[in-house]
C-alpha cells in the first residue's frame, strides 16, 4: 500500500505535481469562472485548487454574509512573496463582499517558534499589520485580534482539543510535537471564530503548505453532533518557488528568497542569479526558444509584477520563440521589481500611522 502523502506546514519542500496533490487530498480544481473579476493569481492558475468554492460563489452572487480570514505569524520583521499572494487573495474576497478577519497568531508563535507575546505584539504593530494594509487590505472593513486577547478562541481551543486523537494528528501532520498540536488546534478555533455568533460560510486563502489546518478544521466540524458551523472553504496558491527553483521560497534561504521590504538593488542581484530558461548559447536560444516554464524571472512577472494579461502573453511568446533573451527577461523583472518595492515602502510608511487607530477584539 502506498504511503499516504503528507504536507508539512513547517517545511520547505516544493510540490512538483499539483494534479497529484488535488487527487490525494480530494480537492477541487480552482474554477475562476465562479468568481467575479478574478484577480491576477486566479486568472493565471497560481490559485490552483480549493474546497467549498461553490458555497462562497453563491454567497457572493446572492450577497449573503460570508467571511475571509487569515493569520499573521509574527516570527520576523519581514514577509516573503508567498505571504504577499495570500494577502492579495484576502483583499480580493474582501472587495467582493466578505467580512475580513485578521488574527495575530501570538500564542502559536510562542508555542512553535519561541517568540514572546511582547515581541509578537511589537512585530505585528511595527510591520506585519501595516504590510497587510499596504498590500491591499482595507483596515476599515477588517476585524483584528491577538490570539492571547481573545478569550472565546482560547475556550474553543480547549473544546476542540477533545475532538482530535494523537493518531489522527500524526496521520495528518506526521509530527506530534506538543507545541505544534497546540498551534494547530488554536488555528481551528481561529478559523471558526467568525461563526461563534453567526453560522455562515468562510473562505481561508492559504499556500499549499497550510492545507492540513483546513482539513483538520473540516474534519472536526464534520464530526460534531450539531450543525453549528459551516465547514470552511479554502483556495490554495501554488508555492512561490525559490529563485533557484529548488524549493518553496523560504526566509531560511535568503539568496533565493525575496522579502518585503528589501533593497531593490539586492533583489536585482538575486534575480540576475535566478534559474534561467534560456539556452546555453545565443544560437541555440534563437533556434529552440526558451524553456519558459522553469524560468524564475518570468515566474516573478507572472505571479507578481505584471497585471496586464496581454502584456505578459506578449513577453511569453517572444521569450518562448527565442526573440527575447534571458537577460532581457531579467532586466524587465528588475525594473518592475524596483518599482514595486519603492511603491510598497512608500505605502508602508503611510499606513503605519493608521495602526494605532485600529480596533482589536478583546474578549
Amino acid at each position: 500500500m502506498a504511503k499516504k502523502r503528507l504536507i508539512d506546514p513547517y517545511g520547505s519542500e516544493l510540490v512538483e505535481d499539483y494534479t497529484k496533490l488535488i487527487a490525494d487530498f480530494h480537492l477541487e480544481k480552482f474554477d475562476a469562472s465562479l468568481f467575479p473579476k478574478p484577480n491576477r493569481l486566479m486568472r493565471r492558475g497560481v490559485v490552483y485548487a480549493g474546497l467549498g468554492q461553490k458555497i462562497i460563489s453563491d454567497a457572493i452572487k446572492q450577497k449573503k454574509p460570508f467571511y475571509v480570514l487569515s493569520g499573521i505569524m509574527p516570527t520576523g520583521d519581514k514577509i516573503h512573496f508567498g505571504t504577499k499572494m495570500v494577502v492579495e487573495n484576502i483583499a480580493y474576497f474582501q472587495k467582493v463582499g466578505a467580512e475580513a478577519y485578521i488574527l495575530v497568531a501570538d500564542l502559536e508563535a510562542e508555542a512553535t517558534r519561541g517568540v514572546s507575546l511582547e515581541q509578537a505584539r511589537k512585530r505585528a504593530f511595527d510591520f506585519h499589520i501595516p504590510a497587510y494594509i499596504a498590500l491591499g487590505l482595507d483596515p476599515k472593513k477588517t476585524t483584528f485580534y491577538f490570539q492571547s486577547e481573545n478569550v472565546e478562541v482560547m475556550r474553543a481551543t480547549a473544546l476542540f482539543s477533545k475532538k482530535v486523537t494523537l493518531n489522527q494528528f500524526l496521520a495528518m501532520y506526521g509530527n506530534a510535537d506538543p507545541g505544534r498540536i497546540i498551534g494547530a488546534i488554536t488555528q481551528v478555533a481561529d478559523i471558526l471564530y467568525p461563526q461563534f455568533k453567526r453560522r455562515m460560510p468562510g473562505v481561508i486563502p492559504v499556500g499549499s503548505d497550510q492545507l492540513p489546518h483546513i482539513l483538520l478544521t473540516r474534519d472536526i466540524v464534520g464530526r460534531m453532533k450539531t450543525q453549528k458551523f459551516v465547514p470552511p472553504s479554502t483556495v490554495l496558491n501554488k508555492y512561490a518557488p525559490s529563485l533557484d527553483g529548488s524549493m518553496k521560497m523560504s526566509k531560511s534561504q535568503p539568496e533565493s528568497c525575496i522579502e518585503l521590504p528589501e533593497d531593490p538593488k539586492i533583489v536585482c542581484k538575486k534575480i540576475k542569479r535566478a534559474l534561467s530558461g534560456g539556452r546555453d548559447t545565443l544560437e541555440e536560444h534563437k533556434r529552440l526558444g526558451a524553456d519558459v516554464e522553469k524560468d524564475m524571472a518570468f515566474e516573478l512577472l507572472k505571479q507578481h509584477l505584471i497585471e496586464d494579461d496581454k502584456e505578459l502573453e506578449n513577453i511569453y511568446k517572444k521569450y518562448k520563440s527565442g526573440k527575447m533573451t534571458s537577460g532581457e527577461i531579467k532586466e524587465i523583472a528588475c525594473e518592475k521589481m524596483t518599482e514595486f518595492m519603492n511603491t510598497f515602502e512608500k505605502k508602508l510608511e503611510e499606513v503605519k500611522k493608521q495602526v494605532s487607530k485600529l480596533k482589536f477584539v478583546k474578549a
